[in-house]
């Protein structure tokens, strides 16, 4: 078996769960967060910095990583993980969301989407085969099938013809999926609409997928409105199947979202926020490259354990970022990291001890998001 999930505890007072994912590469302890490194990197990142702060898996991207170096190139050198040197599980996504990104440079039919390059403007095609082709060149422990991402808004016929679509994609990606050693997951669409949304899952479910994604939420709609979504949503999920919100990374909606049953979750967000002198602290986002924190020699966050508070102040991080010195950003990006990582394994913690609702209320309620 590619992969094997095993519910540990289910929480009495939640819908929270903690789980084991067991893949080719390794076992993975759920909730999780999975740090995204597009191009085959988390970015300013090396493996062995990542292992050290605790990271278990991660997300590559199919569309980058065709358009460049080519899933040739990839599988040449032993597959992703020889490739980036890392021992570790690793997750693919289908190039879906990023073909939908692409706006007014693509065409959607229904045989896949004819798209522009936003590298060169190089016509390209990728259909459900294509992103099974790619995807197993690639090698990843999980991968996902080739959905449509609908945007937000969007009105009820064209959400419904998208799930459709998408439901028939999965079956050609399942049909097209040979790699015996990857687990392919199915993605849930259906937008805001909850009845569409449950369609889309029992569809699915009815070809038995390992995992399921639930994709086209965190688009731009209010966040209390993906929270009804969850909550219509989750109790159609299979319990001994793992559940994967896709996209979504902010502390709020982690501990909101494991409070409703979800088990993964990945996000550009952290690594992206570091990079524009962003950092995560329990009482909100703070923008630590800001005039107020040019002489304030104080940690990130008193109390937190990475390297970066261990033995570096904010007034030294901003000079850093303001001087457009790299070692800023990877200073940043190693304190929003190992924030999400360690607050992943305080929920856990928490679902252990059968106390989550506590912990989430405390939480939520310091943190403010941005400062």
């Amino acid at each position: 078996m590619p992969l094997e999930f095993t519910v540990m505890k289910e929480s009495t007072n939640s819908r929270a769960r903690l789980g084991r994912l067991k893949t080719t590469h390794g076992v993975v302890e759920t909730p999780v967060f999975m740090p995204v490194g597009t191009q085959a990197t988390v970015k300013t990142m090396t493996p062995q910095e990542l292992e050290g702060l605790q990271v278990e898996i991660i997300l590559s991207n199919t569309y980058h990583l065709y358009l460049r170096p080519g899933s040739d190139v990839v599988a040449e050198a032993g597959g992703l993980h020889q490739f980036m040197n890392w021992r570790h599980p690793i997750l693919t996504d289908s190039g879906g969301f990023q073909v939908f990104s692409l706006g007014p440079l693509r065409t959607i039919s229904e045989e896949g989407v004819q798209f522009r390059s936003h590298l060169d403007g190089s016509k390209h095609f990728i259909s459900p085969e294509k992103s099974m082709e790619i995807q197993m060149d690639l090698g990843a422990d999980i991968i996902m099938a080739f959905d449509e991402c609908a945007p937000y808004p969007a009105d009820r016929s064209y959400v419904q013809k998208s799930k459709d679509l998408t439901t028939r994609w999965a079956k050609r990606c399942q049909a097209a999926h040979t790699r015996e050693d990857q687990a392919l997951f199915g993605i849930v669409q259906g937008g805001v609409y909850q009845d569409l949304r449950r369609e889309s899952a029992l569809e699915l479910l009815e070809l038995d997928f390992p995992g399921y994604g639930i994709g086209g939420l965190s688009v731009g709609e209010p966040k209390e409105l993906m929270y009804e979504v969850l909550d219509d949503l989750i109790p159609v999920m299979p319990r001994e199947k793992p559940r994967y919100l896709m996209g979504v990374g902010s502390p709020d909606c982690l501990v909101e979202g494991v409070l409703r049953g979800v088990d993964m979750f990945d996000c550009v967000w952290p690594t992206r926020l570091a990079r524009h002198g962003m950092v995560i602290t329990r009482r909100g986002n703070l923008p630590i490259r800001n005039l107020p924190y040019a002489r304030d020699f104080t940690p990130i966050e008193e109390g937190c354990g990475c390297y970066t508070c261990q033995n570096f102040s904010r007034a030294y991080i901003r000079h850093l970022i303001k001087a457009n010195e790299v070692l800023g950003i990877r200073l940043t990006t190693i304190h929003n990291i190992f924030f999400l990582t360690r607050l992943m394994k305080e929920i856990r913690q928490a679902i252990a001890a059968d106390s989550l609702p506590e912990f989430a209320r405390e939480f939520l309620g310091a943190f403010q998001g941005e400062k």
